[in-house]
């Protein structure tokens, strides 16, 4: 008979449902592990040399910046935490120029004239310059952005940062390359 609860459908019913839950706590553990931990990374690598264009029109190369401590940081004008964390850039930028470090913001996974727009507002004055293949990117191996990278004087990352930074850990870091 169509409509009757037999005890048959009632478990076939409850067996369904089980299985729905479970796939529901699946999926939710995958889509939280697949999001970057904000994390530092310390490492020792030779940094990827790249050669672009900032959105000024100028040559921007790692090696025109050989022999200097070099902080790379990966964002895009759509990336909130991109967003929370452009003001601690400036102004540690400001703070550790006198001292030879250099930053440079490279745009990912965006349109050109949002990220002119993001410059537009935080205007940070330090170097950027877009990214539009990603082939930097792929080089560095960034998973999420924002992520920084910490280059020493000898040229090697000696820390890989994944997620914003606040302003006391930037400092620390810069020091750390800084030396």
């Amino acid at each position: 008979m169509i409509g009757t609860l037999t005890p048959r459908r009632a478990a076939t019913g409850v067996a369904w449902l089980g299985v729905a839950a479970l796939l529901i706590v699946l999926v939710a553990g995958l889509v939280r592990q697949s999001r970057p931990p904000v994390a530092s990374i310390r490492t020792d690598r030779i940094a990827p040399g790249f050669a672009l264009t900032t959105f000024d029109g100028q040559p921007l190369s790692l090696a025109s910046l050989a022999g200097r401590p070099v902080v790379v940081n990966f964002w895009a004008s759509w990336c909130v935490p991109c967003r929370e964390e452009a003001p601690a850039l400036e102004r540690v930028w400001q703070e550790s120029r006198d001292r030879g470090v250099v930053f440079v913001g490279i745009d990912i996974q965006d349109t050109e004239p949002a990220a002119r727009a993001f410059l537009r507002e935080f205007r940070p004055s330090y170097p950027n310059a877009p990214d539009p293949r990603g082939e930097v990117a792929i080089d560095y191996g960034v998973v999420g952005i924002p992520e920084t990278f910490f280059i020493n004087r000898e040229g090697r990352i000696i820390r890989k940062y994944v997620g914003p930074l606040s302003e006391t850990s930037l400092r620390a870091f810069v020091q750390e390359i800084a030396r």
